[in-house]
């Protein structure tokens, strides 16, 4: 077991560690949508890419996952394991609309062993998100 700053040390590498092994500008926050942003998520048991929808405002939030859900056959096509969950619970007990890719592979951020091939799959399929968004960036932008 960790101690607290031990484990926050780990993340702190292992986010560091990723950076500079796969040096790359992400899309990520920079959508341009307010409260729609792309996300790289590990903890001690999983790992996953994410695409959150957390508006403040409740209407724009629901328009927003709303138009994604109409784009999701599509998006399927492209990324046959994605999920949609209109109810994702944060560690932090907050509740967002979260549209994802988990890492199928054995996972643990405080296992360094792991780490490589959770690496790949986040180079792998965060393109596949971007791609998707650039294609149809404006379509999702009439949501709000």
């Amino acid at each position: 077991m960790f101690s607290k700053e031990e484990a926050a040390l780990l993340r702190k590498e292992f986010w560091t560690s990723f950076g500079k092994s796969f040096p790359r500008k992400w899309l990520l926050y920079n959508t341009k949508i307010k409260g729609f942003s792309f996300k790289f998520a590990a903890d001690r048991k999983k790992a996953m890419v994410c695409l959150d929808i957390e508006h403040p405002e409740d209407i724009a939030n629901e328009l927003l996952f709303d138009q994604m859900v109409s784009l999701k056959a599509l998006l399927e096509a492209e990324i046959p394991e994605i999920i949609f969950n209109d109810s994702y619970e944060l560690e932090s007990r907050k509740l967002i609309h979260r549209i994802y890719v988990p890492f199928e592979g054995q996972f643990s951020i405080h296992n360094k062993n792991t780490w490589r091939d959770c690496y790949e799959f986040f180079v792998e399929t965060m393109p596949k998100f971007e791609l998707f968004f650039y294609e149809y960036e404006d379509f999702i932008k009439q949501a709000t």
